[in-house]
């Protein structure tokens, strides 16, 4: 999920193996993730609004260093000295950075991020994840404003499959066809509460087999039959761009995801105006029309990030 991501979107081929309790599969090939910044970097030495650079981070999937994009270009307009250092890798990995110190902002999402902190966790209204996520953040943490927009976890299938299915639209009538269906899914799934044990202890759903996948390979294995159902995050391009059918989360196992920076604590207040003026603006919609940009349409993600901002008036 996004619980991960969770949040969590289609990204460079990948195929792993090996189960992790992330928001997805580190990606840096065994170097340190941490060694290298992206092409948006800033110079270290000069001096922010209050005190230093800031560096924005992101998870190895596209639409997490889409959003870095966007955070840190906010933060340059408002006069922050602001970089990017993108595909850090899986959620233990970048929340490290945090605490490290290596990087001050991150892009999250709600209902994972509380569930990472409280195991127990099992809110699904936005508010009150919200309100519980903030309450379980360790003191050197914070989340500023959260955004409407909200990017979860989704099981879909084809147009065929979903025919074969005879009319079923819930994971809670999924339960007795998912025998007969291989599901493909980022290798983190496998052990989430919310991932594949969640499936079967909320709705007793079970299927045939299970193949690790993410990204672009994920969706060319659902279309090419490899396997019939697939976990892709709600905001991904490829669902409309596909006709891919969305099995409904009636039970709402997968929470509540809703996209929010988060932040070193005591760098909090000199991007907070910046950034929850991106959240005031960030919807569902719009960060799946960017993802598009990004994903379908193979435009730079920092120009993808510019151009919206300026659309939005925060440049």
């Amino acid at each position: 999920t996004k619980g991960t991501s969770m949040k969590r979107t289609t990204t460079a081929i990948a195929l792993a193996g090996v189960a992790l309790l992330a928001l997805t599969a580190c990606g840096s090939g065994g170097s340190d993730p941490l060694s290298s910044s992206s092409a948006s970097t800033g110079s270290v030495g000069s001096a922010s609004a209050g005190g230093g650079a800031v560096v924005v981070g992101s998870a190895d999937f596209s639409e997490s260093v889409l959003l870095a994009e966007i955070y840190a270009g906010a933060l340059k307009a408002k006069g922050v000295d602001a970089s990017t250092k993108t595909n850090i890798g899986s959620r233990e990995i970048y929340l490290k950075a945090l605490e490290d110190g290596s990087v001050q902002v991150v892009p999250e999402y709600t209902g994972a991020l509380a569930l990472f902190y409280d195991k127990s966790f099992d809110k699904t209204d936005p508010n009150e994840v919200y309100d519980a996520l903030k309450a379980a953040l360790p003191k050197n943490l914070t989340v500023l404003a959260k955004s409407a927009a909200e990017d979860n976890d989704s099981i879909v299938v084809t147009k065929e499959t979903a025919a074969m299915l005879g009319g079923v639209t819930t994971l809670s009538g999924l339960k007795d066809k998912a025998g007969t269906l291989t599901l493909g899914a980022p290798p983190e799934l496998q052990t989430r509460p919310q991932g594949i044990p969640g499936l079967e202890k909320t709705y007793g759903v079970v299927f045939k087999d299970y193949v690790p996948l993410k990204g672009q390979a994920l969706v060319q294995a659902l279309k090419n039959g490899q396997v019939q159902a697939a976990n892709i995050f709600s905001t991904d391009p490829a669902i409309a761009v596909n006709g891919f059918v969305t099995i409904e989360d009636d039970k709402k196992l997968f929470g509540s995801q809703n996209v929010v920076p988060l932040v070193a604590a005591d760098r909090a207040g000199e991007v907070t105006a910046a950034l929850d003026a991106v959240s005031a603006k960030l919807t569902t919609q719009e960060l799946t029309n960017l993802l598009k940009a990004t994903d379908v349409d193979k435009q730079d993600p920092k120009a993808v990030a510019a151009e919206w901002l300026k659309a939005q008036g925060l440049d």
